[in-house]
């Protein structure tokens, strides 16, 4: 599964941004999939997951409420929506696919990433 992040930009606070992740190979509802991000020195960290089906997710608590996942196995795409964004959520944001978790290890293919940037 090869996949492609896209929707990143600069937005003020509170604002909103839509992430998609176009994947290919026709595999892609076979697995989980997950929206993670980084910040120059740290470590990568979970934002969201959601399971081959689309009926199960999770958040992570600092975006619970505000952040969206969702897929379109037809259309091979995941999607995040991103409400009321804040400084803090500046950061990479990468899609991967995998197993339903919050851990990175637990991902086995990965996009390249995509810049987003709230500002105060």
């Amino acid at each position: 599964v090869q996949l492609q992040a896209s929707g990143g930009g600069l937005v003020q606070a509170g604002g909103s941004l839509r992430l998609s992740c176009a994947a290919s190979g026709r595999t892609f509802s076979n697995y989980a999939m997950g929206w993670f991000r980084q910040v120059p020195g740290k470590e990568r960290e979970f934002v969201a997951t959601i399971t081959w089906s689309g009926s199960n997710t999770s958040y992570a608590d600092s975006v619970k409420g505000r952040f969206t996942i969702s897929r379109d196995n037809a259309k091979h795409t995941l999607y995040l929506q991103m409400n009321s964004l804040k400084p803090e959520d500046t950061a990479v944001y990468y899609c991967a696919a995998g197993a339903y978790r919050r851990v990175v290890n637990d991902y086995i293919y990965w996009g390249q990433g995509t810049q987003v940037t709230v500002s105060s």
